[in-house]
This record gives structure tokens, sequence and C-alpha cells, in this order.
């Protein structure tokens, strides 16, 4: 399967497509419509990493990617980070490995750019993120980032 499975940029031809991505009901109020990560994401160009999820021809999902971003801005001590924005896979493909696809492409750019470490954030609670990341080797770091635990991997453990 994953022969089929690739990244894509969100260009003209396929923006509206990856607009209509919905994730299942119960799964809306833990990560953003698509529309809302793309205006996130072009107004901070410099930072946001916006993919499409496709198996073959078909659109199956959303990842979006940030690089060197510090989550207390103010804060010297705080070290740039990079890691996953956002992911959504559309509620009819999910449970098919196209989240853990989109996990490791990520880390594998983020290794590209010379980091060891990916972060993620994600709300708490029933049909959230958290069993899904963990179980992909996340461990919580302890923070928070607004209402929403922080959890990293280590790319330099194999």
């Amino acid at each position: 399967m994953t022969a089929r499975l690739r990244l894509e940029k969100v260009t003209p031809e396929n923006v509206l497509d990856a607009c209509r991505l919905e994730v299942a009901p119960e799964q809306a109020g833990f990560v953003a419509p698509v529309a809302r990560s793309l205006a996130e994401a072009y107004v901070q160009p410099e930072t946001a990493w916006p993919r499409l999820i496709a198996d073959g021809d078909r659109l199956v999902g959303f990842v979006m990617a940030f690089f060197d971003v510090r989550f207390d801005p103010d804060d010297p001590a705080d070290r740039p980070r990079s890691g996953l924005w956002r992911l959504a896979v559309a509620a009819g493909e999910q449970r098919r490995g196209y989240g853990r696809f989109a996990v490791g492409a990520v880390c594998e750019e983020i290794r590209r750019r010379g980091q060891d470490r990916v972060t993620v954030t994600w709300g708490q609670g029933e049909h959230g993120p958290e069993g899904f990341y963990r179980r992909l080797g996340f461990r919580l770091t302890g923070e928070t980032s607004g209402d929403q635990v922080v959890g990293e991997l280590d790319l330099t453990r194999g």
C-alpha cells in the first residue's frame, strides 16, 4: 500500500477538494478544518508546511508541519521546535495507515532539515488523538500549549 501513498502540495487544482475533507464528527472538536489550516499556512509561509495525503488518485487526508517555532517567543531558553501542526484523515479513510504514513513523512522532512525531535500538541478527551500519538512513540513533555498537552518524539531512537 505505501507505494501508492504520497504527500502532495496544495495547488489551485486540489485546494477545493482539500477543503472538503472532514474527519469523523466526534473528532471535529480536536482538529481545525482544513480551510482554517490553509489560511494559517498562507499567513505563516516561513513556518507552515501543508500537504495533502494521497493514496493513488484519492485524497485521503491533510497534514501540516511547522518548522523552527518557539512555543514561548519571549523566553530565550525555549528552543526552536518542529513538528506536527495538524493531521486530519477523512472519516471514511481512517484506520488504514494514512495517519501513520503522514507522521512518518513529516518526521523524515524534519530529519532532512537537520533536527532530531518532533513535537505535537493535542487536546485530551474521548475520541481525541492521544492514543494514536502515544502508539507512534510520542511522550508527554509535561508542557502545555494553550489548552493542549505537548508530546515529543525523539528521532534518534530508531
